[in-house]
């Protein structure tokens, strides 16, 4: 495999469940586009061949590992290694060839963690299938829990006189118990799923909400929702009730996005993909095929067209006629500011 480049790689610490399956790994430092020789060392000391693939450490592994890494001066990796493997828990090295759809647990991992350690943007890592590759998991203050083992875990508990308190049933666990991005203001953790990229200078409130393959260029104001595979462009601020239609669960394959210095208002949303310098009144929520009265400066119709056909025309407010009840836009010539000191989160 020397010839052969690796798109990313990680050593993990990984949690299995009473039949010995991986159900989630934790990665510290996760590489994209690693060194090469550190790449191909780590392949040709574990016999990995040109797939994406992943390993468990056992202690001959460990030590072959620890010598190569040595004799080939990479210290970091060696030393990172040595603290992972010095405990009981078993310890995975993960390294993704090509950027594939998801396989494994560990692999879909990795991609979760290149997205929230901002390695990677949203829609550049292949996460088709993922749902289908992650186990529905409880997550507790005891850390991941098989659902099959946790009957027996909550008995051991309540037998030593403690609660094992279960947060979630899910599949994504929320992004802070892996990482916490540089730079950024989370009210409520559990709003925000591994898998975010949350941009520095991001402000997420209590309401907000980010899923995985998704986030913000920051800095941003987040009181709504960030569906999966939407991007809000830098200076945007997102109201409070206010949501963003992603193509999960039927919707459809239109990306949204959110430009810069955009304002979604309260309980409002969006369909379509929004221009730079857009504001979209409260309670108003514009799908892609909703019918758009276009106005001029003085308020005279231009033209009707679907929302959709707005995608690239910048500096609009969207807003609904109090009389007819129609939808309307008119040119804005004053970009949304955010406060910059509220923003600012060094």
């Amino acid at each position: 495999m020397s010839s052969t480049s690796v798109h990313s790689l990680a050593f993990g610490i990984a949690t299995t469940n009473a039949r010995g399956e991986i159900i989630e790994v934790f990665y510290p430092h996760p590489q994209i586009n690693p060194q090469a020789e550190l790449a191909n060392l780590l392949s040709e000391v574990c016999h990995l061949d040109s797939n994406n693939q992943f390993v468990e450490i056992d202690g001959e592994l460990q030590n072959a590992l620890l010598l190569a890494l040595k004799e080939a001066g990479q210290i970091e990796a060696g030393n990172l290694l040595q603290r992972l493997t010095d405990g009981s828990q078993t310890v995975v090295i993960c390294l993704l060839v090509s950027n594939t759809a998801p396989s494994s647990i560990p692999e879909a991992y990795l991609k979760l963690h290149l997205l929230s350690h901002r390695l990677a943007k949203p829609h550049s890592l292949n996460l088709d299938g993922i749902f289908g590759v992650l186990a529905n998991i409880a997550w507790t203050n005891l850390g991941a829990i098989d659902l099959d083992d946790l009957p027996e875990r909550q008995l051991a508990a309540r037998l030593r006189g403690e609660l094992l308190e279960v947060m979630s049933v899910d599949k994504f666990p929320k992004m802070t118990s892996y990482v916490v991005p540089r730079g950024v203001r989370i009210a409520h953790t559990a709003r925000v799923r591994l898998g975010a990229y949350l941009g520095e200078g991001t402000t997420i409130m209590h309401e907000g909400f980010v899923n995985f393959n998704a986030g913000t260029e920051g800095p941003a104001m987040i009181e709504g929702r960030i569906s999966a595979g939407v991007m809000v462009g830098a200076n945007s601020d997102l109201g409070g009730g206010c949501s963003t239609m992603g193509t999960l669960s039927g919707g459809g394959k239109e990306i949204i996005s959110v430009g810069k210095n955009c304002l979604i208002g309260a309980n409002a949303g969006i369909g379509f993909p929004l221009a730079d310098g857009c504001i979209i009144e409260a309670g108003l929520y514009v799908t892609a095929g909703t019918k758009v009265n276009v106005l001029d400066n003085q308020g005279e119709l231009i033209k009707t067209v679907k929302a959709k056909e707005l995608t690239d025309q910048a500096n609009l407010l969207f807003r609904r006629n109090s009389l007819s009840g129609a939808v309307e836009c008119i040119p804005l010539h004053r970009a949304v500011d955010l406060n910059q000191e509220l923003h600012r989160h060094n």
